[in-house]
């Protein structure tokens, strides 16, 4: 089927690709990025952007479907809308489904053709999450397995993990670790500060990551295979993975979105919705992460999209389980943390979100180049608007940033030359 050709005028063009930064219009055809025409034809659709950016489609490495198992929180339909409201065209789902996501049956299921967001599904490094015996890996990178984790929980066995990883590093994928040590954390939940005295909550130590993170680069370097921790939260973690990176070491890290802009001093009370793992660092930690995605320690940008329903969230900060939803507001809140508030150039900031992302999954660098695939997003850098989780598009309402006022937001996403979305 002929896709309509699409002509977007009047738009800052950014290609962190390319290193393309400039005034300019974008023609899209049967798909792909195309020379711009003399004249628009009949039939084009002709968009003003309005010196609105154009940027590739944004990339979120590390989203939570719940699919299958747990529809009530997210489907993988109701997450691809969420996504594409976003502004992004490709995400990699995690595997802590039920049951979990360690063979090719499932693997096949999270890749849908029809959801207006390309799925890059990742697998369990080990037989049903339960760190004990590698999966088949051969088998599932065959089936299409973008990643290999165990997110939610950490392969602390290092025999086991090494072996995974050893039988990873010729397979061309990463591993994506969830960082934190079991027998360390404990029933931690909360770091150090007012609420976990308040509540008389258990409080994680900051070493149950930092360890993980030591331990998780020893074994990279032993074994060759490339290491990207997840949704780091310690200034500790962030030092050691920029020695791993200045020892020429295949390690990468990313930050999210709630760990950049809250501190656990300012969790304002006793709220489901400030509970995640690993939780909240102290406002030291928040900076340190901050300026290590400025420099670029931390190449990637990364929701960890958590869905749950609304009566799980509802409990109070003990009872609830951990995880925050983050698509749908994720470019306003790390654009304020980041840019706003610490002056980070637009084009690195775009970059953690579309090429750091590509370059960890070791896949080509999307791009707004004539020839390349059309995904692309309209971001949105002028307008005010209010975070109100009753009208996003994923099923869960579990975000710690209801009625925050941003800047920055998708108003148009196109994947693979079709438009996703439109605000």
């Amino acid at each position: 089927m002929n896709l309509q050709s699409i002509l977007i005028t009047n738009a800052r063009i950014i290609d962190p690709a390319t290193g393309r930064d400039e005034q300019g219009d974008i023609f899209i055809d049967n798909g792909r990025f195309a020379p711009l025409p003399a004249s628009p034809a009949p039939g084009v659709r002709c968009i003003d952007a309005g010196g609105m950016v154009v940027a590739p489609g944004l990339w979120d490495i590390h989203v939570h479907f719940r699919d299958p198992g747990a529809s009530g929180s997210e489907t993988l339909a109701s997450g691809a809308a969420a996504a594409v409201a976003g502004g992004f065209t490709t995400v990699v789902t995690m595997p802590n489904t039920s049951p979990s996501c360690d063979s090719p049956e499932w693997l096949k299921y999270q890749q849908q053709s029809d959801l207006p967001v390309t799925i890059l599904p990742s697998a369990c490094i080990t037989v049903g999450r339960s760190g004990t015996a590698p999966a088949e890996l051969e088998e599932l990178a065959a089936a299409g397995a973008a990643a290999f984790t165990d997110d939610g929980a950490m392969v602390d066995n290092d025999a086991v993990m090494a072996e995974a990883m050893r039988r990873i590093a010729p397979l061309g994928r990463v591993v994506m670790e969830h960082a934190v040590v079991p027998c360390i954390a404990g029933s931690g939940m909360i770091r150090e500060c007012w609420l976990a005295h308040e509540l008389d909550l258990p409080i994680f130590p900051p070493e149950a990551e930092i360890e993980a993170v030591i331990r998780d680069i020893r074994l990279s370097r032993h074994t060759g295979c490339p290491m990207h921790i997840q949704h780091i939260s310690t200034r500790g973690a962030v030092e050691a993975i920029r020695r791993a990176r200045a020892e020429g070491l295949a390690v990468s890290g990313e930050a999210s979105p709630h760990h950049l802009a809250i501190a656990a001093e300012d969790i304002p009370g006793d709220d489901g919705n400030f509970r995640m793992n690993p939780p909240l660092g102290n406002r030291d930690d928040v900076e340190a992460l901050c300026a290590a995605v400025i420099d670029g320690t931390l190449e990637v940008l990364a929701t960890d999209h958590a869905p749950h329903t609304p009566a799980s969230k509802s409990k109070g900060f003990r009872r609830a389980p951990f995880g925050v939803i983050g698509m749908e507001n994720a470019i306003g809140v790390t654009y304020r943390e980041l840019v706003l508030k610490r002056g980070m150039p637009l084009h690195d900031f775009i970059a953690r979100w579309t090429i750091g992302p590509a370059a960890v999954m070791r896949l080509p660098l999307p791009s707004l180049a004539i020839g390349e695939k059309a995904d692309l997003v309209l971001l949105d850098f002028k307008n005010e608007w209010t975070v109100d989780p009753s009208k996003f598009r994923s099923l869960s309402r579990n975000c710690p940033f209801n009625g925050a006022r941003l800047i920055g937001r998708a108003v148009l996403t196109i994947n693979r030359g079709r438009i996703v979305f439109e605000a």
